[in-house]
């Protein structure tokens, strides 16, 4: 499972990142956990609001932080 964070960095993006990996954590789930920064990769991605949440190429959350359900939700949890 790859997983892409997109965010440039700001608070909201930075706690994006943090629950992600901590639901990774908290259910043994192995993902290649990426947080991307880059305005241009984001546009190219489809991101038009941060922080979002790709899961294996498709983007599942935008323009909010994540709950820890919302995102075991995401990863069949």
């Amino acid at each position: 499972m790859k997983i892409r964070i997109f965010g440039p960095g700001c608070m909201k993006c930075r706690e994006t990142e943090k629950i992600v990996r901590s639901v990774l954590a908290e259910t043994g789930i192995e993902a290649d956990v990426e947080k991307v920064e880059d305005i241009q990769a984001m546009v190219a991605a489809g991101v038009v609001s941060t922080p979002a949440v790709e899961v294996d190429g498709q983007v599942k959350i935008a323009g909010r932080v994540p709950r820890p359900d919302d995102v075991k939700k995401l990863l069949g949890v």
